[in-house]
């Protein structure tokens, strides 16, 4: 119950000791902030942004843009109640994930998002190439 590991497979070696002693002590520390893996890829006429957010529902994620920083934001909480389950082991816990990224180079208005099976995509459109206008230039 407490390891679920074969003896032969759980050796303790010094190192092993070290290791296990980090993560016994800065376990606190681990569910204080919710890790969250994302690719940005550039596919040309725009980057698309793919955020893994598993166990959140499409409802508990918040996506602002403010000038050129574009934030997401996902809360998960769960609900307690006044009867406490006598808990052997909890891995389980409430958090918030927020990251922003700039967008200086993404035309804002049309950002588009979707989520499915735990990843988040947001397709970023590129702003279109200024160039400026031509003129001439009179000599003095």
């Amino acid at each position: 119950m407490f390891e679920l590991m074969p003896l032969s497979r759980n050796e303790r070696k010094l190192m092993n000791m070290f290791d296990e002693f980090d993560r016994a002590f800065f376990q606190d520390l681990d569910k204080s902030v919710l890790s969250c893996r994302t690719d940005v890829l550039d596919k040309g006429d725009r980057y698309v942004l793919q955020a893994e957010l598993p166990g959140f529902r499409k409802e508990d994620i918040h996506i602002d843009i403010d000038g050129d920083s574009l934030t997401v934001r996902a809360v998960h909480s769960e609900e307690t109640k006044e009867e406490t389950p006598n808990f052997i082991r909890r891995e389980r816990h409430s958090g918030t994930y927020t990251r922003s990224f700039d967008v200086s180079g993404v035309d804002v208005e049309s950002i588009s998002a979707k989520y499915e099976n735990g990843v988040l995509e947001l397709a970023l459109p590129k702003k279109g190439e200024v160039r400026p206008a031509s003129r001439s230039v009179n000599i003095d």
